[in-house]
């Protein structure tokens, strides 16, 4: 056959071929219109299949033409009034633009962002009058993530539905104005009954939407919440979509199936410097990454007036120059204006000169200014689209200009970005053009402008948002308190261990196994791992409970039958999360905050290296403090020296220090069992039953040790546990010659209740103090400071641990896992100087006898420094300290370990 072909003219080839393509395009018609497009994909990929058997190998084709994956014929009417809506969007977009020219006139250099929302106020004014469910409907409300630039134009809306002053829009980024003010960017901390969700460091709004989505299925397949029609939307920028957050977690959007996910790229092609990919084109670029990862993909690329140009190129030649053409060409077309255009673009190819000689400069100019996400109707045919699609998530990819409607000083510039000012003639020109009612004589003040209650304009505005459940965004707390476990529940962990070995890390895991037996608070459990369950010894309770999967579990796993079986199931309650710190900490933002977005309080426990907390995802966790979220961080396997082995990347001596920089973040370093019980039960009460904005971070380590009893009396100790510090261990030697006050945490504790006894041989009785945070001690501390610096004409208080030391005899020795710097932070509010020991620097791959040297925090270390404190007081002979040294082994001239 193939001979048989080659044999033929040049001539009969290419008319053979021509009648083949006939057939087949006819062919495919024939289905397309007498079985629908379901059918005709069936048929293809099945053409694909029996191509790929006979050797013929398809290259992947990631992009579609660079034109609306809708075509016009396929669009549904649109269902709103478009002039009314666009008349919306003037004073939408001028009360915006007012708002941050007025800041940045009475506070020069106060910030704010222009051109965002001016390219996307078709975007989202399409989503709030059609689409986006408000409270009122439940749990078929959606979850929107807002574009934390675009945050003037939120607030504008806010302003014409009424809910918003015009006081508090004057003071926009002015947020301690006696009247107030308005957060620069969403802000649930700040604004906790307007803004959902904190967006505007770059990636991880994104990224949290995917897990919020995947949450809300996890809810729904465990039956804590209804099956619903909500979606989660993100609206995000071009640019943003360099952050790896984004991109890299588009695989489990895909995996799980999650078509409750809506993501709005805002493709203005400009970034804060300029274009985002200047030499290339950045839609077809993101639909590649997408369709690649398994997204439904929708490009919204071209307005209505570009409709009967495509419809007469019958041979594709506006398709063709639209792929040769690079974003920087259409940022520098819009600058230079419509005659630039037609010698440059159409100019390009005789056809399409010819294409649009017709067409006057005004023409030319509205059709190079309307891309498809400055088209309602477009974006409105885009959004019905994902909200019906299933299977997949969808991403909306809506080709803009920056600084749309801005005039020449914004509109389409590099400059964009950066522009907080209009001039008088700027503003006047941009009035005029939105046809707002101001006159000329005002508009030095900027004035806002809201019609009457009862124009036209705000009636729609209301009523379409009364019709979709009410305003979004909008944040309110609705949940029911939980019940806190009784003292009963705990008391195995008050007894210790009688003498057996056990970490701290196997303690937690024993109390999170109790709690999820527990008959109320069991099923609001949410285990969260990042794939090091088998190290944090959690096997048992993937057995107990199971590993969350949508689709259950399709396989029989090796261990079928043990008592430790990897069990996966729809109604699995652990997340396991893979090796993703950032998704984990998604997950846990999700379970944290689900009282406020789905009534449902949850309490997760985030189980992770401590050393992978802080250090890599310290963004999260600070969005997870902005965001109101509840809920247990375990920084397991902590400690420098705790964790032997493992080396510089691993070993954490950090954690607790980074911490500190969290306000609502309330940080724990327990030692022992009971220590962790009470901790655990104490957070339960503070977040769940009291409803308290505040999330823990409690490090455990993985060293075995003798879980000791609780001392007597209990509450007093239960109250030193919580406020950071209680005394342990009083010294026993009577008639000492010199005293001291030991402080130790975490499982250097150890070490200081063994210095303890070796400080008896040389006279000095030492009392023992567990330091269980640093960070209560402190923040107590400064406090109580500011009160007394604030108050000088009263009697001054004492912080906490001041009362408790004020008559505690001798020199004060702290040692921990982590640096120096956390009993350091107490300097100036204690009786006397506190010596500190600690692990500044880096870690090392040894033993944790080997490492607890190495860093100078072992019974030794203390021993030594206990002795050259006394000495430094004039209470003991050097020539002691000096011996001491000798005899206890210890290196006088080992290098300082933060330099090695």
């Amino acid at each position: 056959m193939i001979a048989r072909r080659a044999a033929l003219s040049p001539e009969e080839q290419r008319l053979l071929e021509r009648i083949e393509d006939q057939e087949w395009l006819e062919s495919l018609e024939y289905v397309l219109e007498s079985a629908g497009p379901e059918r005709t994909r069936a048929l293809l990929e099945l053409l694909e299949r029996h191509a790929l058997r006979h050797g013929v190998a398809l290259p992947f084709v990631g992009n579609t033409p660079l034109t609306n994956t809708i075509p016009a014929e396929q669009e549904m009417p649109y269902p709103g009034d478009l002039e009314l809506e666009a008349r919306i969007r003037n004073l939408i977009r001028w009360n915006a633009v007012a708002m941050v020219v007025r800041a940045n006139k009475h506070s020069d250099g106060i910030g704010g962002h222009l051109a965002t929302y001016a390219s996307a106020a078709e975007l989202f004014e399409v989503g709030f009058n059609h689409f986006f469910r408000g409270r009122e409907k439940g749990f078929d409300r959606d979850l929107v993530y807002i574009q934390g630039h675009a945050s003037p134009g939120i607030y504008a809306r806010a302003f014409l539905e009424g809910r918003l002053s015009e006081a508090q829009l004057r003071n926009f980024r002015r947020e301690l104005k006696p009247e107030g003010g308005l957060a620069s960017y969403p802000h649930p901390w700040l604004m906790p009954e307007f803004w959902e969700y904190p967006t505007v460091s770059m990636g991880l709004g994104p990224i949290m939407s995917i897990y919020q989505a995947r949450f809300m299925r996890y809810l729904e397949h465990r039956g804590l919440k209804p099956k619903s029609s909500a979606k989660v939307w993100a609206f995000i920028g071009d640019g943003e979509t360099d952050e790896p957050e984004i991109l890299g977690a588009l695989r489990v959007a895909a995996r799980e199936r999650l078509d409750n996910l809506i993501w709005v790229v805002n493709c203005n092609l400009q970034r804060l410097d300029g274009p985002v990919y200047g030499n290339g084109q950045v839609v077809q670029e993101l639909e590649r990454i997408f369709r690649g990862a398994g997204w439904n993909v929708i490009k919204v690329a071209w307005g209505r007036r570009w409709d009967a140009l495509l419809a007469r190129d019958t041979e594709g030649r506006l398709l063709k120059r639209f792929a040769e053409t690079v974003d920087g060409w259409w940022q520098k077309y819009v600058a230079e204006g419509p005659r630039f255009f037609r010698e440059h673009f159409f100019g390009a190819d005789p056809k399409l000169a010819e294409l649009v000689q017709d067409l006057s400069d005004a023409d030319l100019e509205a059709l190079l200014r309307d891309r498809g996400g400055h088209d309602p109707t477009k974006v409105y045919a885009a959004y019905r689209a994902a909200v019906e699609h299933r299977g997949q998530p969808t991403v909306i990819l809506a080709h803009t200009i920056k600084g749309y409607g801005l005039g020449a000083v914004a509109e389409a510039r590099n400059v964009a970005h950066q522009v907080k000012k209009l001039d008088t003639s700027a503003l006047r020109e941009f009035r005029d053009r939105l046809q707002i009612p101001v006159p000329d004589e005002a508009l030095e003040e900027v004035p806002f402008y809201r019609p009457d209650p009862d124009s036209p304009e705000i009636r729609y505005l209301r009523e379409r948002r009364a019709a979709l459940g009410g305003f979004v965004p909008k944040r309110e707390v609705k949940a029911e308190p939980l019940p806190v476990p009784e003292e009963a529940f705990f008391e195995e962990f008050y007894k210790g261990t009688g003498g057996r070995p056990v970490s701290t890390t196997m303690a937690l895991v024993r109390i999170i196994a109790k709690l999820l037996r527990h008959k109320e608070l069991g099923r609001r459990v949410v285990p969260i791992i990042p794939d090091e369950g088998r190290t944090f010894g959690m096997e048992a309770l993937v057995a107990q409970v199971g590993i969350y999967s949508p689709v259950g579990q399709r396989y029989e796993p090796p261990d079928a039958g043990s008592l430790l079986v990897y069990k996966e199931a729809q109604d699995g309650q652990i997340l396991e999360e893979g090796i993703t710190e950032a998704g984990a900490m998604s997950s846990f933002i999700a379970a944290g905050t689900a009282h406020t977005n789905y009534g449902i309080p949850m309490i997760p426990f985030y189980i992770y290296y401590s050393m992978f907390g802080f250090q890599r995802v310290g963004d999260l966790i600070w969005a997870a403090g902005d965001s109101r979220a509840r809920g247990f961080l375990i920084g397991a396997t902590a400690g420098r020296t705790t964790l032997a082995g493992e080396g510089l990347q691993h070993q954490d001596g950090h954690s607790h220090v980074a911490a500190l920089t969290v306000p609502n973040l309330v940080a724990y370093d327990p030692a022992f069992a009971y220590e962790i019980a009470v901790i655990i039960q104490d957070g339960l009460r503070r977040m769940y039953h009291e409803g308290e904005d505040v999330f823990y971070y409690i490090t455990v380590g993985n060293e075995n040790y003798a879980q000791p009893e609780m001392p007597e009396p209990r509450e007093t100790v239960k109250e030193g546990i919580l406020k950071g510090l209680y005394k342990l261990r009083a010294s026993n030697l009577a008639d000492a010659k010199h005293r001291a006050q030991l402080f130790g945490s975490g499982a250097i504790l150890n070490e200081v209740l063994k210095a303890q006894e070796l400080l008896e041989a040389y006279g000095v009785a030492a009392d023992v103090w567990s330091v269980t945070s640093y960070k209560n001690l402190y923040r107590d501390a400064v406090e109580t400071d500011r009160w007394n610096r604030l108050h000088p004409t009263e009697a001054p208080r004492l912080p906490y641990a001041a009362q408790v030391l004020k008559d505690a005899p001798g020199v004060f020795v702290a040692a921990s896992d982590y640096m120096k710097l956390l009993p350091d932070a107490l300097s100036g509010y204690l009786p006397k100087r506190m010596h500190a020991l600690g692990t500044d620097g880096f870690g090392r791959s040894e033993a944790r006898a080997e490492l607890r040297d190495h860093f100078e925090v072992d019974a030794r270390h203390i021993t030594v420094a206990t002795l050259a404190a006394l000495a430094r007081e004039g209470e003991l002979d050097p020539k002691v300290v000096e011996q001491a040294i000798q005899k206890l082994g210890v290196d006088p001239e080992k290098p300082d370990p933060v330099k090695l």
